[in-house]
């Protein structure tokens, strides 16, 4: 086997993050329709589970970032997908018991978006360690890769399940999927060197990466874009099964089978990552992926029943092409141009202002499409993230990010309170 294919440890790494990512998607798919066909819920409380799940980023992402830059990373990976599969894991036992309520639902929602924020901050910052610094793009196309492939076959196969065993049998299955993930990460050999962090007080640390990011013109740019961005595709989608349900009348089974061959855009974007950024360079690949993908929400609304669901098709195939491509670039520059003491409480003052809108987006979406309706909602969200892209004007005139870190700290800026 040939380049990162070659690595156990890698191999390890891609399978349980595979495996567990595969058992999200089943899952993303199956809390909506838990909530739609189980328990009847409003189109504000679908929404309102995209928004618990993301909450957690805003509650606690900074001082999340500074703890896990004190953490060794793998034993933190391991708690949390422990974690994870013990929450899933009560869903189906809940509803087998007649327990299971849209409350509950909810708070499953909320401490698996816990879990996650502590999971992503440490895997993003254990990866380098792991494969190296000529390796991280590579890497990266990898895992974004695999994560796209997952976003096929796990609305299929949420749907599938959903029609041969209900709903709730796609949140089993992500549960098992976490029990997965826990035992290739045990099996990983590798530990980082952690870099020791000064024991000053934490706020004071938050502080650091929050400098350290508002002083740099590239992450300052790529945050509020991606926090526009967020709003936009997250408001989309927190109300599109229920736009593909209810407006166009499709069938849970029909309704997964379109996320699927929507989300083969994104295995195709991975693919095509390394190839754009090698061709055009870094920066210039990530534009033209941003600028490709925004137009291409616009089909959305214009779908219908039957065939006019193709449409829709397109439309995602056209927009997880282009945002998993330009993720993949943009994970690999920021892990080449950041300190890696600073990691974590970098990713976190970036994740906390991306993350941060998507609590507001779901409320948004659900709000508005009861408001104004399903379809206008999803006019509206993509005006706004075709908008967002006058955003990215400062980095119209590079070729390539820049590797090195170069940021001038704010010196006044006010420590958090």
């Amino acid at each position: 086997m040939t380049g990162l294919w070659g690595s156990r440890d890698f191999r390890l790494l891609w399978t349980g993050e595979t495996t567990s990512m595969l058992g999200s998607m089943v899952a993303s798919t199956a809390l909506p329709l838990v909530a739609v066909l189980t328990l009847g819920a409003s189109t504000f409380q679908v929404a309102l589970l995209t928004a618990v799940a993301w909450l957690p980023w805003l509650v606690i992402g900074l001082p999340a970032g500074a703890w896990v830059d004190r953490l060794p990373k793998h034993p933190v990976m391991l708690a949390c997908n422990t974690v994870s599969m013990a929450v899933f894991g009560s869903v189906p036992l809940a509803a087998a018991l007649g327990l299971l309520t849209m409350p509950y639902l909810l708070a499953a929602a909320l401490l698996g978006g816990v879990a996650k924020v502590f999971f992503s901050l440490a895997y993003k910052a254990y990866l380098p360690a792991l494969v190296g610094p000529g390796d991280l793009l590579e890497g990266n196309a990898k895992l974004q890769g695999s994560e796209s492939a997952t976003q096929v076959a796990g609305p299929g196969l949420a749907g599938l399940l959903a029609q041969a065993f209900g709903p709730v049998s796609g949140i089993l299955a992500d549960a098992v999927s976490f029990g997965v993930s826990v035992l290739c990460v045990r099996a990983i050999k590798v530990r980082e060197t952690v870099v020791p962090v000064e024991r000053t007080p934490l706020r004071s640390q938050i502080a650091e990466g929050l400098r350290f990011v508002l002083g740099d013109r590239y992450l300052r740019t790529l945050m509020t874009f991606g926090a526009v961005s967020n709003l936009a595709l997250t408001g989309y989608q927190a109300i599109q099964i229920v736009f593909l349900s209810r407006t166009l009348g499709a069938a849970p089974g029909l309704v997964g089978l379109v996320l699927a061959v929507a989300a083969t855009g994104g295995v195709a974007g991975a693919a095509l990552a390394g190839r754009l950024g090698a061709r055009f360079g870094t920066a210039r690949a990530f534009l033209l992926c941003e600028a490709f993908a925004a137009p291409m929400l616009l089909l959305g609304p214009l779908s219908g029943p039957g065939w006019g669901l193709v449409l829709f098709v397109v439309a995602e195939f056209g927009v997880c092409a282009g945002v998993v491509a330009s993720n993949v670039l943009t994970t690999t520059f920021r892990q080449r141009y950041c300190p890696p003491e600073l990691f974590g409480r970098i990713t976190s003052t970036t994740s906390i202002v991306n993350y941060g809108t998507i609590p507001l987006a779901g409320v948004l979406g659900g709000v508005l499409g009861e408001a104004i309706g399903v379809r206008e909602t999803l006019w509206v969200m993509s005006a706004v993230l075709i908008a967002a892209l006058a955003m990215l004007a400062p980095l119209v005139r590079l070729r390539d990010f820049p590797v090195t870190a170069a940021a001038r700290p704010l010196r006044r800026l006010p420590l958090p309170t």
